[in-house]
């Protein structure tokens, strides 16, 4: 009897084979073929699940941002049962920096993804800023709340803040990347501006 294939399995296999040699090579040098030789697999497999290489990095990218926030959020559990608002702001920040070998890559990737999309027709016609957008409401909402609840006080727009932040992190992770600074010089830097947004949660020992 034939083996069944679970088609949702393989595709991530291919999208983790992807990720590999992005993180290795840079996304702009990674095609269909190489990806296939990374997974053990034909490069007709490769293209009956994704057809083309802009399909293939639409799928990755997608993966790595799930991969993402399920760094996030075991980041924000290991802070405790109830974290706030500060806390959970700085796993996020904190988790994108590079500083082992998945948050290299995700960084890479990432940006690597973006500039992509500055010239390629095909992925400039996608939806990549669904994902830093999601990213800027949450934190907005965060400092929003941390606001109501008297932990922070009143200040710019949350949105800004948030988009300041953000800035910051991605900022920061290519500093990282080609090592301006260290990992931990980098987070001391997110501190010093946390600080600054949450200081009734910092004298409260966070």
């Amino acid at each position: 009897m034939p083996k069944r294939v679970d088609h949702a399995e393989r595709r991530t296999e291919i999208a983790e084979a992807l990720l590999r040699v992005a993180g290795r090579r840079g996304l702009h040098a990674v095609g269909m073929r190489d990806v296939a030789a990374e997974a053990g697999v034909s490069l007709r497999l490769v293209q009956y699940y994704f057809e083309t290489k802009e399909k293939l990095l639409l799928y990755g990218l997608r993966h790595l941002a799930d991969r993402f926030g399920q760094r996030v959020s075991a980041r924000v559990a290991a802070a405790g049962d109830e974290p706030g608002a500060r806390a959970t702001v700085e796993a996020i920040l904190t988790a994108a920096l590079p500083t082992d070998e998945e948050s290299r890559t995700f960084h890479l990737v990432y940006t690597s993804y973006a500039v992509l999309s500055v010239t390629e027709p095909a992925l400039a016609a996608q939806p990549f800023i669904r994902e830093p957008d999601a990213a800027e409401d949450g934190v907005a909402a965060l400092i929003e709340r941390a606001r109501r609840d008297g932990l922070a006080p009143p200040g710019p727009d949350a949105r800004i803040e948030a988009a300041g932040l953000l800035a910051l992190s991605a900022g920061l992770g290519t500093s990282v990347l080609v090592g301006q600074r260290t990992p931990e010089s980098a987070a001391e830097v997110l501190r010093h501006h946390l600080d600054r947004i949450f200081p009734a949660e910092l004298s409260a020992g966070r």
